[in-house]
């Protein structure tokens, strides 16, 4: 086994037309390629980047392969590999870390800032594709430019600083073409371990950063795409792709010469320095062709295809043309096509050239055999990206379903759970459902008990969703559940151990307030419902009064209330004096019925109309309906009492005096009459026009507001 003064790296091309292998070992400056192999697609397993027959495409990489392992004398397990593909999507973010104080950035610092952009850049990509039906991965980033103290910097390393940024670009390819590519790698007995995307890597070695203030655009002419990398004031810019490239020639020629895609092929390569080209065509006849005819032949499919890349260039460099093109890649040898590229960007055409050895200078080949021309440069920038970045994606199985996830160093559970689609709701308690309803018109919420927290195992072993994890992981969630929903009955309610005092025959007597639930007495034990309505009635009729008493009298019994005839009807509000005479028999003619309660004060006298409010005195008892009656009656004292209206939808207890007139109203309601809100002060009684000094009787109607100017 040869030994290397570094730990040899392995990068994979795996290209449309042939899979380049490259072993390689990096010191401070110089990159040495030790091993280097090739081997071409023996069908078209793979079209326009991606691959087609996964099986196959495993089967040349295995070549590739043992062919190094030969050469080296030691085995090849972790491979760097990069993608392309048809549907290739970028995104560019802004990221900033505040530092906990202004102190030197590390590159630990810096690594984690380029994760933090990576994070951003998939969540923003995520948001702005929600109807792409495919599942895209990032395969690549690449920082544009580095802020300190928002200022641009080239490099934050060793610089003190109290917050740094980065304009990050990063690439995004489906999932199909990037489990295509895993697949056939791990079928060919090796395991990624860095994946980076072709222009990315093709540029990390053709365009070196002293060059990268030039804007500056790379082509890398594969068989089936042509990608693209831009770069501008230091940075890379953007990248791109089409899905147009050397192939494209070939199937012209084959239609043209009457071959196989194969036979094409080498007739395309023939031409690169033959002037004649002799095959055999499907008819087994042998035929000539010249190297003028076959770029006549090609020239509309290279046309087309440098048209594509000039207009693709234009677009990801603000639909202006680029300083100069470097061409690489096998698909961009055949003559006249850096030509076109130049006359389709309007530039001049020595700005537009294929670069091989040129851009290699920090390249040394051990092997002095190897052909160093421009198919060399991607394969070794794969090689490189793994001293880059390490950008990989991992397995784990989470409740029994496969999931790969991209590898930011920092996975947890909870990405797992994201991946998998889990449902986020179903990770954390959940509380059961709120029970609302009002109390005397106010609002309440009763909230339901909290749930119990998924159960998360790791390998079996207890977890949560913060909990790190790697690949191949085996991760089982058992959901969270749902706590009760909320439950209440009246008695709980902190109104339901209210009280009210009454005087009954000379004695004080404490009852509780009865409860009205929707307009209906409920009990202590009522269980509150979605959106009751729930109303503590503050006043006794005398006959609830009396039952809760547990008091019998006669139906001929006279009632008085406040000392003034009543009935068994009559309501009774707080510190009213209740009493009665067995003897003395109550007489249906003294008294109509009651008035109607006022919205809040349902039951209070139904019945009551107008007439009675004519006749009623002003502590709500009966006045006589005839003036012979009334004077047959002792005068009674005049004592203070309360009494109960409405003043704008509220129910408000007015007391202290045994007469209430209109304006006594101001002393119980926040109505600043000195600050003027509006044109006039509107004053209304029972829907009328209020007269100040007008009196007031019990169950009055109040409405009091500013007129609008």
């Amino acid at each position: 086994m040869t030994s290397y003064p570094e730990q040899l790296v392995f990068g994979l091309d795996i290209g449309t037309r042939s899979i380049v292998g490259t072993v390689g070992y990096q010191t401070k400056d110089r990159f040495y390629v030790v091993a280097q192999k090739a081997r071409e697609h023996e069908t078209r397993a793979m079209l326009d980047g991606q691959i087609h027959d996964i099986g196959k495409v495993a089967g040349t990489i295995r070549q590739v392969k043992e062919a190094l392992e030969d050469e080296l004398g030691q085995p090849l397990k972790d491979v760097s590999i990069a993608a392309a593909g048809r549907v290739l999507k970028t995104i560019t973010v802004r990221v900033d870390e505040e530092m906990d104080a202004e102190r030197e950035v590390s590159e630990e610092d810096v690594y984690a800032l380029s994760t933090k952009g990576v994070e951003l850049a998939y969540e923003s990509f995520q948001q702005e594709n929600k109807a792409e039906a495919l599942q895209f991965y990032c395969v690549g980033y690449s920082v544009v430019r580095y802020y300190m103290n928002d200022y641009p910097m080239g490099n934050l390393v060793g610089h003190k600083a109290r917050a740094i940024g980065a304009d990050l670009i990063a690439t995004f390819l489906p999932d199909d073409v990037v489990d295509g590519l895993y697949k056939a790698v791990e079928m060919s007995g090796l395991q990624v371990v860095n994946m980076t995307l072709e222009p990315i890597a093709a540029i990390g070695v053709a365009i070196p950063e002293m060059y990268r203030m030039l804007n500056i655009a790379l082509v890398d002419v594969g068989a089936g795409t042509s990608d693209i990398s831009i770069t501008k004031d230091g940075a890379i810019t953007a990248f791109g792709m089409i899905p147009m490239a050397g192939d494209s020639l070939t199937e012209a020629i084959a239609r043209h010469c009457l071959v196989d895609f194969t036979s094409a092929e080498k007739i395309k390569r023939a031409v690169e320095t033959e002037e004649m080209v002799t095959y055999t065509d499907i008819m087994g006849l042998p035929q000539t062709i010249s190297r003028e005819e076959v770029l006549a032949v090609a020239e509309p499919a290279l046309n087309q295809m440098a048209k594509y890349v000039a207009d693709k260039i234009k677009e990801l460099n603000g639909d202006k043309p680029v300083s100069a093109v470097f061409v690489v890649g096998g698909g961009g040898k055949l003559a006249g096509y850096t030509e076109k590229l130049a006359e389709y960007l309007g530039i001049a055409k020595e700005r537009v050239a294929v670069r091989g050895e040129q851009v290699m200078q920090s390249i040394e080949f051990v092997k002095t055999d190897l052909e160093i021309n421009s198919l060399l440069v991607t394969p070794i920038g794969i090689c490189l990206s793994f001293y880059e970045q390490n950008n990989n994606f991992i397995y784990v199985t989470f409740n029994e379903k496969r999931v790969k996830l991209y590898d930011n160093s920092n996975l947890a559970v909870i990405d797992a759970a994201m991946q998998a689609q889990f449902d986020n709701r179903d990770l954390f308690p959940k509380r059961g459902e709120a029970l609302q309803y009002t109390v005397n018109g106010s609002a309440r919420q009763s909230r339901g008990t909290q749930g119990e927290s998924a159960k998360i195992y790791i390998n079996g072993k207890v977890a949560d969703i913060h909990s790190k994890i790697k690949g191949n992981d085996q991760i089982v969630v058992i959901p969270s559940t749902k706590g009760e929903d909320a439950k209440r009955e009246i008695s709980s309610l902190p109104e339901y151990g209210s009280t009210m005092e009454f005087v009954v025959q000379g004695q004080k007597i404490s009852v509780p307030k009865f409860v009205m639930v929707n307009g209906k007495l409920e009990s202590a034990y009522y269980e509150i419902k979605q959106n009751d309505q729930i109303e503590f009635v503050n006043y006794y009729s005398v006959e609830q009064l009396l039952q809760f008493m547990d008091v019998e009298l006669p139906p001929t019994t006279q009632f008085y209330v406040n000392h003034y005839k009543a009935n068994s009807d009559t309501p009774v509000y707080e510190n009213f004096t209740v009493e009665w005479d067995e003897n003395a028999a109550a007489s249906a003619d003294t008294y109509d019925a009651l008035p109607e309660a006022e919205p809040g004060l349902e039951g209070a006298g139904e019945g009551m109309n107008d007439q009675t409010f004519a006749n009623s005195g002003n502590d709500g008892s009966i006045k006589q309906e005839s003036e012979e009656e009334e004077s047959k009656s002792p005068e009674r004292p005049k004592l203070p009492y309360p009494i109960h209206v409405v003043v704008n939808s509220e129910v408000i207890t007015m007391n202290g005096k045994s007469e209430y007139v209109f304006v006594d109203v101001f002393d119980y309601i926040n109505f600043d009459l000195k600050r003027s809100q509006g044109r006039a002060v509107v004053t209304l009684l029972n829907g009328r026009q209020a007269q100040y000094l007008e009196p007031l009787h019990e169950g009055d109607k109040i409405q009091i507001y500013w007129q609008e100017k």
